[in-house]
């Protein structure tokens, strides 16, 4: 025989039963189902209030939260969401709780909770992520310390003209210096952008890139243009690995906050584009707080730095000991009866040249390796040193005579 399942609304509907018919006692039904009197009167209440309806489980949720949020902040909240529609729950609330003082603000969670009440957060998509890298920043200790400077990847505005955002900003303060549209990543265009906020801000010890142009070139330490302007000014280039962006992760993760903010929907024109810009880095350095700077904002973080852009560029400082040979024409280097090609970008600068062990020379521009050249291979160029070598060509270079 199967087995006879028994329900408790059964149960119960059983109980009352049998205390209507008055055969037993109370006290001896609750007994008999293992229950107390009071229970057993709760449910004869309900059934004679409800009916059969009342003998079934109720939710034990509270029909009020003493802890929810008021109408005031939750309007409030609502609004800030509609002024900063890209900002998250847990930013939203920090800038909240310095403009709201002595009220009661809910969670972070709770305020995402409401937001998606409201039907206010978009869904999520699916994205490939790269695994992170540990050490990308481990000398951006102070501001000024490091920049990082990238293309935000083109657009096309609403007069189906391409728009090429130019960014820069401080690894430590993450301060937004330059944020500009521009035609295209042309030498002319992004210099005068950056000599803009050189001369506004002063000079960083560092300037973090990528590998394309106009920052990058194939040629001799990957020198372009671009990057000996920063040499000349005392800035040291540092390009990530080719394919790893993580490692300018920060400056990444800024550009999607820039694009959400300012490019959906891009503007009508660049004059419109760049107002938007311009509103953006405005709420960004004063207004947004920042988690990784313990929810300040990057204007309360960064300073000015103490390098003021120079009138007249210093130069390349090059060894006491080196031989100093300029560039010619198609980036060539004439040493030793022959034409070494080095860079094209290097034409008409000087470069040092050091004799090392094994009867190899190491040409250098300024604190940048080019290359090592060795005389008996004839045609050969440039040849790029292993790193053990390379710190051993350096401990040992002498003059050349």
């Amino acid at each position: 025989m199967p087995w006879t399942e028994v329900h408790a609304v059964d149960e119960r509907v059983q109980l009352i039963a049998e205390c209507l018919r008055g055969e037993e006692t109370v006290a001896a039904l609750c007994r008999a189902y293992g229950v107390s009197r009071k229970t057993a009167y709760k449910w004869m209440k309900r059934y004679q209030e409800q009916g059969p309806s009342g003998l079934t489980e109720r939710s034990s949720r509270p029909h009020s939260n003493s802890r929810s949020p008021s109408d005031a902040v939750v309007r409030r909240i609502l609004q800030t969401r509609r002024e900063h529609p890209s900002w998250g729950p847990r930013k939203m609330r920090a800038w909240l709780d310095a403009r709201l003082p002595g009220h009661e603000l809910p969670s972070a969670s709770t305020i995402g909770n409401l937001l998606a009440a409201y039907g206010l957060v978009p869904a999520a998509k699916r994205r490939r992520r790269s695994p992170p890298f540990e050490h990308p920043f481990a000398d951006c200790l102070q501001p000024n310390d490091v920049w990082c400077v990238d293309f935000k990847g083109h657009f096309k505005m609403g007069n189906k003209v391409r728009c090429h955002p130019l960014t820069m900003t401080d690894a430590c303060s993450r301060y937004l210096l330059l944020c500009k549209g521009l035609a295209g990543p042309t030498l002319a265009s992004t210099q005068s952008a950056m000599e803009r906020s050189f001369r506004e801000y002063g000079l960083p010890l560092r300037i973090r890139s990528d590998n394309g142009v106009p920052f990058a070139a194939s040629g001799a330490g990957g020198l372009s243009q671009l990057s000996i302007w920063w040499l000349k000014l005392g800035i040291l280039p540092e390009r990530i690995a080719p394919g790893r962006p993580q490692q300018n992760g920060r400056h990444e993760r800024f550009h999607r906050t820039l694009k959400a903010a300012t490019c959906r929907p891009p503007a009508r024109d660049l004059r419109a584009q760049q107002q938007a810009f311009d509103d953006f880095c405005a709420e960004y350095n004063t207004e947004r707080p920042h988690e990784a700077l313990g929810n300040r904002t990057p204007a309360q973080v960064h300073r000015p730095s103490t390098r003021s852009f120079p009138t007249t560029p210093p130069g390349i400082e090059h060894p006491d000991d080196a031989v100093v040979r300029k560039v010619i024409s198609s980036g060539r280097v004439r040493w030793k009866g022959q034409l070494v090609f080095v860079n094209t970008a290097l034409t008409g600068e000087e470069i040092a040249i050091l004799e090392c062990p094994n009867d190899r020379f190491e040409f250098r521009f300024g604190p940048i390796h080019l290359g090592f050249f060795d005389p008996r291979r004839p045609g050969l160029g440039l040849i790029r040193a292993e790193r053990s070598l390379r710190k051993s060509t350096f401990a040992g270079a002498r003059s050349v005579t």
